[in-house]
This record gives C-alpha cells, sequence and structure tokens, in this order.
C-alpha cells in the first residue's frame, strides 16, 4: 500500500468500473466510486458515494483533489435512442469538471466506431462509422478530442472474465457451459472474433491514467488472438473440467423475426455484422506502449470460471 494514495474518482460501477476500482484499491489507491445506487465494491479504500454524475455541483464536489476520472457510466438502454439521448450530455459535464480540476478523464470504448471492421482493427484504423449506435461512438470520440480535456480512451471488444453479466462470453455462455446446456450464438459459431478480458481493460485504463505520455490518444486494451465462439465456450469448458461444449447458431430469419417485436433483440441484430465475418482487433501497439499484454487463455478462463462458480453459491 502506498503511504500518500491518490484519490481517483470511478463513476459506474458495471463491470468495468467495478474492476477499475477493485484494482485501485488492492494497490493501495484511494478511490471515490459515483454511482445513482451507491453499489460497488467493499474495501476500505473504496468511498462509494451516491450521485449524478450529469450534475456539474456534484462532479465538482467529488473531483476535488482527483488525479483522474474513470467514466464508465452506462446508458439507461441499449438502444441509439438512450445513447444519444443522455451519453453527450454525461460525457460533456464529466469533461468540464474534469478540465477545471486539472483530471485526466479515462474512457471505456468499443470497436463500434471503426469503419473497416472487415480488416484487422489496428490503434490508427479509420473511426468514421456512421449511423446507429456505430455513428454515436464515431461522435463521442470527436467530441472528447475537441475538448480542452485530457482524455484517454481504451478500446476492447466484446469482453469476458467476473463481472462480466450481459455479455456474449457472459451470461449467454458460462453458465450454460457450467450446466452442460447448448449455448446459442448469434452469427457464426466459427469466425474469428476478439474478446477482452475484463481484467487486462481495468489494467489498461489504469496504466493510461498514471502515465501522462498516453495522453489524447485512442489505445486498445491488450487482447489475445481472436477465438470463435465456439473456441471460447470450450476454453470454459476445459477451464471448468466438464464435457466439451455444445454450440449452436441461432438461425438468422429467427433473430430477424424476433427483432420485429423484440427491442432487445433488434438492436443486437444492428451488431450481427461482428459475428458474420472476422472482427479482429489488434493491440500490439498499445501493449508495448503500456508495458504488457494480455492475461493467457487458459488463465482467465480458470479465473472466469471460478466467478461464476462462486456467484452461483452465494
Amino acid at each position: 500500500m502506498s503511504q500518500n494514495p491518490s484519490t481517483y474518482l470511478v463513476i459506474g460501477a458495471g463491470p468495468i468500473g467495478w474492476t477499475v476500482a477493485s484494482q485501485l484499491a488492492e494497490q493501495g489507491e484511494r478511490v471515490r466510486l459515483l454511482t445513482r445506487s451507491g453499489s460497488g465494491p467493499d474495501h476500505p479504500l473504496i468511498d462509494r458515494v451516491r450521485g449524478d454524475a450529469g450534475d456539474p455541483a456534484s462532479l465538482a464536489r467529488e473531483l476535488d483533489g482527483v488525479r483522474a476520472v474513470f467514466h464508465c457510466m452506462h446508458s439507461s438502454a441499449y438502444t441509439e435512442q438512450a445513447w444519444r439521448a443522455e451519453l453527450p450530455q454525461a460525457e460533456r459535464a464529466v469533461l468540464d469538471a474534469a478540465a477545471e480540476a486539472g483530471a485526466v478523464v479515462v474512457f471505456p470504448e468499443s470497436l463500434y466506431s471503426y469503419s473497416e471492421p472487415d480488416r484487422v482493427m489496428r490503434e490508427d484504423s479509420p473511426r468514421k462509422a456512421r449511423g446507429g449506435k456505430r455513428g454515436v461512438r464515431t461522435e463521442l470520440l470527436a467530441a472528447r478530442a475537441a475538448h480542452p480535456a485530457h482524455t484517454v480512451s481504451i478500446v476492447a471488444s466484446d469482453y469476458f472474465g467476473p463481472q462480466a453479466l450481459n455479455a456474449h462470453a457472459g451470461e449467454r455462455m458460462v453458465p450454460l457451459v457450467l450446466a452442460a446446456k447448448t449455448v446459442r450464438v448469434v452469427g457464426s459459431a466459427d469466425q474469428p472474433h476478439s474478446f477482452t478480458y475484463v481484467p487486462d481493460y481495468a489494467a489498461a485504463m489504469i496504466a493510461a491514467a498514471r502515465d501522462e505520455s498516453l495522453w489524447d490518444r485512442v489505445l486498445h486494451a491488450p487482447t489475445g488472438p481472436a477465438l470463435t465462439q465456439r473456441e471460447m465456450a470450450e476454453a470454459f469448458a476445459t477451464a471448468a473440467g466438464v464435457p466439451s461444449a455444445k454450440v449452436a447458431v441461432l438461425p438468422r430469419r429467427l433473430m430477424k423475426g424476433l427483432g420485429l417485436v423484440m427491442p432487445s433483440i433488434r438492436e443486437l441484430n444492428e451488431l450481427e455484422y461482428q459475428f458474420t465475418a472476422p472482427f479482429v482487433m489488434d493491440s500490439s501497439t498499445s501493449e508495448a506502449l503500456l508495458g504488457f499484454g494480455s492475461t493467457p487463455l487458459d488463465e482467465a478462463a480458470r479465473a472466469t470460471v471460478a466467478w461464476w462458480r462462486e456467484r452461483a453459491t452465494a
């Protein structure tokens, strides 16, 4: 534990915010965790605070003495409408407050904005996607770049690991593998797809916040070689010591039909392209800058399985 712990502000206690706050506290850093509910990990160095990240007065108060802000807040719904109504305003409020306080803002970011996802996506690949949720991410990145506050955006692909519930390699896969049930995936079970381990994602955000030479750029979270969804499920089965994973593909016609009546499926269908063709990111440049790579798959899979089993018995 450091003798003079710095104070960091983490906004949001989803899988990324939870893990960032936990890692910082384990390293002896004092953390303020701001959520509407006051939820988050229980640790003596984590001060869980109820508040609204969109309220300038609340933000100014919580940013007092803060070195870096990890803005890990989600929108209220996984729709373009919710993203447009909520995310730009929330980010602008955080950026304004951080600029006033002299703190860097670190954002978790997705691959949605990449305009050529059919090619391997690198840090210098074009990010000019238009329309829908992809276009919203492009606009958010542009707004960060134009703001006077220092920022770092850490890009990851679909994530997995402890705390990752609502994810393709989360509750839609791991508990089914453990129960020897069929995992039903979207798109294709056999196209290569990048998956990012949540603890690696959080570690990259923390490392970037501490290194001023990495500010004001877009980096990639350390991410291992692309896997098919079938291979991902099999990695969990191997880690758990259970029979080989059973994987089936949800028929495209069924997904299209369900999308007509189920908003959640309709939103999922918008990003079907990520699973019908190779969807691969390269993080080698960022790994060299950050000074570390991704956690080996077998180790990450074991930790993920252990977390799910512990959760099931809690």
